[in-house]
């Protein structure tokens, strides 16, 4: 692969400070619009191309260079490139867009993989709280079973954002939304022992008011926690492949099973659009199906 031309590194970077400004968009989301832009700049560069002369002929031919790659992350480059050509547009900097007339992949919608109740309580069992870091692993999975945080939401939690009389976390999502989510009982209980047990045992320097600190120092970090997640979902002998987000899956599915309004689950969720809460409803009425068939007498 090409290096990137010094222009096109500019202008990639230009656009994802834009992007930054107007939209206040997750540093691992500008990390993937910066890849991708740069992957078919540096495409572009080994054809003596580049970003401003790219035609529809360039993105076509791109694209079917990709024809082994699935075909969502196809369709989110393509939609990298759509976007980044919009702004190009939109500030005279092209004449015409390369990625008009592009249509992307079919994609079918996969239904999240979700944890079963019985599976959920298994997992929220495994840690050790004799461990030094068990009784904060723990609360980390109830508190992410009991809100349906997103996993960058729950890593970067500060005391603050706790508020022990009301039972509610204040979580700053994406695009730099706020929204209250309940905690529950049962979760409130458990941040209140780790607060009293766990944190002081795992506190270094410089960690100020962070919930959930690394012996290291600071937050503990998505991909330290995914790993966690991973080794206790061994231990509570569950084979599926599962990540910290399939707690927010379970989060809304069981919410859902249990008679939730699914504009409220949108809310807690801290989804923009209900179309994508949605979905949901579909992994809900799955879980209803076998459980029709395997009690119903006539299932």
């Amino acid at each position: 692969m090409s290096d990137v031309a010094p222009r096109d590194r500019d202008l990639v970077e230009s656009y994802i400070d834009a992007l930054w400004m107007e939209r206040g968009l997750a540093e691992n989301t500008l990390a993937a619009y910066r890849t991708d832009l740069r992957g078919f700049a540096s495409w572009l560069a080994e054809r003596d191309r580049d970003l401003v002369t790219a035609t529809r002929a360039d993105v076509l031919e791109y694209l079917a260079g990709l024809a082994a790659s699935p075909p969502r992350s196809v369709a989110r480059r393509l939609s990298s490139l759509r976007r980044f050509y919009q702004y190009l547009m939109r500030h005279a900097r092209i004449a015409g867009d390369p990625c008009a007339r592009v249509e992307a992949p079919r994609i079918g919608r996969s239904l999240p993989t979700t944890l079963s109740e019985a599976e959920v309580e298994a997992l929220l069992e495994a840690p050790d709280l004799g461990a030094r870091e068990g009784l904060r692993d723990r609360t980390m999975l109830e508190l992410l079973y009991a809100t349906g945080l997103r996993v960058s939401e729950l890593v970067n939690l500060t005391l603050g954002q706790i508020n022990h009389q009301q039972g509610v976390v204040r979580v700053l999502g994406k695009g730099s939304k706020e929204r209250l989510v309940p905690l529950g009982e049962a979760a409130l209980d458990w941040v209140e022992r780790y607060l009293r047990e766990g944190r002081p045992q795992l506190l270094a320097a410089g960690q100020g008011d962070v919930l959930f600190p690394s012996p290291r120092g600071g937050a503990i970090s998505r991909q330290a926690f995914w790993y966690a997640v991973k080794r206790y979902a061994t231990i509570a002998d569950i084979s599926k492949p599962i990540s910290p987000h399939s707690l927010r899956h379970a989060f809304a599915t069981h919410l859902l099973n249990h008679g939730a309004d699914l504009r409220v689950v949108q809310l807690l969720l801290g989804h923009s659009d209900i179309s994508t809460t949605q979905i949901y409803t579909h992994v809900a009425k799955e879980r209803l199906k076998q459980l029709h068939a395997t009690h119903h007498p006539r299932g």
